[in-house]
């Protein structure tokens, strides 16, 4: 393909650093916009900035947004449908498919609508109403936060107690803690199985195969024990258009297309030997999903990326083994602290021992030829690796995590150990990874 001109939009925290730097790096035109105060320094040094994205809209072939968030609401779904209508190429999604992420309800209405099986759940707009709900339907639940304070990672609770007592008493917690800014919360029945995430790059009509199956790892520690973080790290393969998706999204291609969805596009799901339960949907780039999909692309990722936005059904070819991706982090991630983070880790300096091989940016910057910390939250890089299995996937991550140094970094040593010990094999068994 020739050189194009590829626009990233950031309207809130940045997260396509990695992906712009990508681009760039096959020999495409790139301008990144970030409008953020205290994060704008990530990527610096990596890609072009601009500070008027809506100035750079004739110059860009291609416009790519990151998120569905226009600082602390929803709006980016709409933008990128004006967008759209104006005839620009937009990697982006729409103001229902916003929806799917904040508002958990509409995604389970949506969901059901189209004949996929839910798990028994409900929405609450007061506290009250949901500890007395739980009193008169005693059972263990998970509560999920709606809205811009979901972004608060810590507040997803899985209930532990099968009486629901757990749930009752945080409930309470979070009504005296948070209830200025936690407008609704949906209670969903707590199912045991395999946690998977079914995930699929849609260019307007239909989905792009390979099809993505990717597994997060949530929790701090090794374990999958301690606070929840949003991710440290994903392990993940890619197959066809197999049971697992026909049962999900395969059952939404129809809506996406009526909505003109372009992008990467997934949704969480519990498994059993008996059914598929969704969770939630995440209508755009996961992070780090992207950048460990990114590891296993062996076509051009521009040339992927042009095409999708343009529904120009695109060739994709990935790595046919596995992948793995590690976050690295730096206090107080996963939590907000500004004198812990500017004591341990603001700008420290991001040393190699060896090559960089399969090490992706986050919240970096370069200064000088230097890589350093940038932004405010303390993830600074995730560091992949591939194979023919996933062992052989995370020997390869952990042997180049092995030459990363910088001071106080953490990282979780057993991403893909669930695949390996459980989850695979009873996906093969329930027949989940087979043709539809």
């Amino acid at each position: 393909m020739d050189p194009r001109n590829f626009l990233f939009v950031s309207l809130a925290d940045p997260l396509l650093g990695d992906l712009a730097w990508q681009i760039r790096r096959e020999g495409h035109g790139v301008r990144y916009f970030t409008d953020s105060e205290t994060e704008g320094d990530i990527a610096d040094g990596f890609v072009e900035k601009t500070d008027d994205w809506r100035g750079d809209l004739e110059w860009a072939d291609t416009v790519i947004f990151d998120d569905i968030w226009v600082g602390d609401h929803i709006g980016v779904g709409e933008v990128a449908e004006e967008l759209r209508a104006e005839g620009h190429h937009v990697v982006g999604g729409t103001p229902n498919t916003d929806l799917l992420e904040d508002d958990r309800g509409y995604a389970m209405d949506v969901l059901e609508e189209h004949g996929v099986n839910t798990i028994e759940h409900r929405v609450f707009h007061d506290f009250g109403e949901g500890i007395e709900w739980v009193r008169e339907h005693p059972a263990p639940y998970v509560i999920k936060p709606l809205g811009e304070v979901q972004n608060v990672k810590q507040l997803l609770y899985v209930g532990q107690d099968e009486d629901g007592s757990d749930v009752i008493e945080l409930l309470a917690a979070y009504e005296e803690a948070w209830g200025e800014r936690m407008k609704g919360f949906q209670l969903q029945r707590r199912v045991e199985g395999v946690e998977v995430a079914v995930c699929g790059f849609f260019d307007g009509e239909r989905f792009v195969t390979p099809i993505n199956l990717n597994f997060e790892h949530k929790k701090l520690f090794p374990g999958n024990i301690g606070p929840s973080t949003g991710e440290m790290g994903t392990s993940m393969l890619w197959t066809g258009r197999n049971r697992l998706f026909e049962a999900t999204l395969g059952k939404v291609e129809s809506w996406l297309a009526d909505e003109g969805y372009v992008g990467s596009i997934d949704v969480n799901c519990i498994v059993d030997g008996d059914d598929v339960y969704p969770l939630e949907f995440t209508p755009r780039f996961g992070y780090p999903t992207i950048v460990v999909q990114e590891e296993a692309f062996e076509s051009s990722t521009a040339e992927f990326f042009h095409d999708l936005a343009r529904g120009n059904d695109p060739d994709l070819d990935v790595h046919r083994g596995y992948q793995i991706g590690v976050r690295v982090c730096l206090p107080p991630f996963p939590f907000t602290d500004e004198a812990t983070f500017r004591r341990n880790s603001k700008n420290a300096a991001i040393v190699f021992e060896g090559d960089r091989e399969g090490v992706h940016i986050e919240d970096t910057k370069r200064v000088d030829g230097q890589w350093r910390v940038a932004g405010t939250s303390g993830i600074a890089l995730v560091v992949t690796g591939k194979g023919e299995t996933m062992r052989d996937a995370q020997t390869e991550a952990y042997d180049r995590l092995d030459d990363v140094l910088i001071p106080n970094m953490y990282y979780r040593d057993d991403i893909g150990d669930r695949w390996v010990e459980t989850d695979g094999d009873r996906l093969q068994a329930w027949g989940y990874l087979g043709p539809a």
